[in-house]
């Protein structure tokens, strides 16, 4: 199975009396999960490369994660078809280093239609909730369509954990499309991930790297970097809860 690379761009707004936006680029790599990997060299899964992807970043606690092996778990528990396809979307590790703000594990059936989505948050103080997304009938996923979760995990301390999340996917060969609209009293934010979807080659792997050296450090650099202009402007600083205690909710 080889790997694709989305180019990708991430917009997040803030709502609310103190308003804040930004745009960036970031990298992702798709691949399916439990497939053999035919990759470039200088990418690879389960061991040490200029970047990599780990089963164990992914699919429960960081550094714990357990892979596609997880998901279907998880769908069993919720008493959700078994996927023909699991597509693994996250940041990759550059150098050995990785922060996923949220990566997506996309379920398909065997006709190619995607039926559930996770959607696996993690927070800089190294905890980690999944939002497990599909229609009530488990019915395709399609672009125009709006699927919801209530909010129960601290992401940002200038947010509340209370609200609701409302997910939208728009997924095909050539490009990526995941908005995420969350909802809190007396604000929110919004934030998606586009862009195209293309074979990962070495070359582009070399490209990201020289655009966007340092791979999850910059992107960890950054969330700081709009956390002390939030502070500047005054937003309200919440500490940290303890996690919930189910590590996945729908």
């Amino acid at each position: 199975m080889t790997v694709d690379l989305i180019h990708g761009e991430t917009f997040h707004g803030r709502k609310g009396a103190v308003r804040n936006s930004f745009r960036y680029t970031v990298d992702y790599v798709a691949l399916d999960a439990e497939a053999p990997v035919r990759g470039p060299s200088l990418f690879s899964r389960n061991r040490r490369n200029l970047t990599a992807l780990w089963d164990t970043d992914h699919g429960g606690p960081p550094g714990q994660g357990r892979g596609a092996v997880w998901v279907r778990e998880v769908l069993a528990a919720h008493d959700l078809p078994a996927p023909a396809r699991i597509i693994l979307m996250a940041q990759p590790r550059i150098l050995g280093h990785v922060f996923n703000p949220v990566s997506f594990w996309l379920c398909y059936d065997a006709a190619g239609d995607l039926r559930t989505a996770i959607a696996e948050v993690s927070n800089t103080y190294g905890d980690r909730h999944a939002y497990l997304a599909h229609h009530d009938t488990h019915a395709p996923i399609t672009r125009e369509d709006t699927l919801s979760a209530r909010k129960i995990f601290h992401v940002s301390p200038f947010q509340p954990v209370e609200g609701s999340y409302a997910f939208r996917f728009d997924v095909t060969e050539a490009r990526i499309g995941i908005w995420i609209d969350y909802t809190a009293p007396g604000g929110g934010l919004y934030t998606n991930l586009t862009g195209p979807r293309v074979p990962l080659t070495n070359r582009a792997i070399l490209r990201a790297c020289l655009r966007r050296p340092f791979g999850s450090r910059r992107v960890l650099a950054l969330i700081h970097w709009q956390a002390l202009k939030l502070a500047l402007k005054g937003a309200r600083f919440r500490s940290r809860p303890q996690p919930p205690a189910k590590d996945v909710t729908r």
